[in-house]
């Protein structure tokens, strides 16, 4: 029952006690008001795979489902919170995505936060759950929602299709830079396509040696000349791929930064990264916050938030 990654703030509980876990959660419950803190104390230190079991024992034990029951007995951001901390991660992902394409608008961020940084299996993963859940692909729900140029992207990155070794094509490198170069700032107007080629199929070290080779090239860095280039949602996953490619802990260190920062606080965003990347790599989203804006991710979140939904959100961030 270990967490799904090895760099998280969340890990194994020792000494993990089914019966007085689901105990705890079906006091908390009892009578009139909840008992929010028992849920914080017994949810947010577990792991995903503990807390399926504490799923199954609820179930079990009571009859009922613990999703349904906390939903009925929580509301706001703390319930989305604790809503998110049940679910697989592939589920969690699979839900987001659907939330993000419900009724009227759509939330581009959502999509491209998950489908820029996710790898191939667990892509796949995702799509699965999706299709098993609605009886659609997630590319069709995708294509009924975006369109152009930016749906194209997002196709490709669905077909979780990257080269995933670490092999380096020296000569490939230098011919990629080139028709990058040559696909924008060589020319008037931008064949995005070329970038699309280049960016949602190539392997991670080769892509870091393109970037180099880029810079050599045209003088600019790649990022920049994406921003020249390049505008709205199709400027935004251009540059959460090659973000998450350089350094994939600070571009989600700099989602969080933005969800926080000036006037309101984007809860989709804080929640979904403070969910899903909880027991993958926080320790290092939290280095990489503190290195890239000089202040602790743990008091942002602290003067930013308030109530339970603070409380459960300082427990997934860990200490200072």
């Amino acid at each position: 029952m270990a967490a799904i990654g090895n760099r998280g703030t969340v890990t194994e509980v020792a000494g993990f006690n089914l019966d007085a876990d689901v105990q705890a959660l079906r006091g908390a419950m009892k009578g009139t008001g909840t008992d929010e803190a028992a849920v914080i104390q017994v949810l947010a230190p577990r792991t995903i795979a503990q807390r399926q079991c504490i799923k199954e024992a609820y179930k079990l034990s009571v009859g009922k489902d613990l999703a349904d029951d906390l939903s009925s007995e929580l509301s706001g951001t703390f319930r989305s919170v604790v809503l998110g901390l049940l679910m697989l991660a592939p589920v969690y992902d699979a839900y987001e995505l659907e939330n993000a394409m419900k009724g009227g608008g759509t939330e581009e961020a959502a999509l491209i936060d998950i489908l820029a940084s996710r790898s191939n299996d667990e892509m796949k993963t995702i799509t699965a759950f999706y299709k098993k859940k609605h009886d659609k692909s997630l590319e069709d729900a995708v294509c009924g929602d975006t369109s152009g140029m930016f749906q194209r992207v997002l196709v490709s990155l669905l077909t979780a299709g990257r080269d995933e070794s670490d092999k380096v094509d020296e000569a490939q490198a230098v011919l990629d830079a080139k028709e990058i170069y040559e696909a924008g700032e060589a020319r008037w107007g931008t064949d995005e396509v070329k970038f699309l080629t280049v960016l949602c199929v190539r392997n991670r070290n080769h892509l870091l040696r393109v970037f180099e080779e880029y810079q050599k090239i045209s003088g600019r860095d790649i990022e920049d000349s994406i921003k020249r280039e390049m505008s709205g949602c199709l400027e935004d996953v251009f540059l959460a791929i090659v973000k998450c490619l350089r350094n994939k802990p600070a571009f989600f260190a700099e989602r969080l930064y933005k969800s926080m920062k000036g006037l309101g606080t984007t809860d989709t965003v804080l929640i979904r990264i403070m969910v899903a990347r909880a027991e993958i790599d926080m320790l290092d989203i939290k280095a990489q916050f503190l290195k890239m804006y000089g202040k602790t991710l743990h008091s942002f979140i602290k003067g930013d938030t308030s109530g339970d939904y603070r409380k459960i959100l300082l427990e997934l961030c860990g200490g200072e």
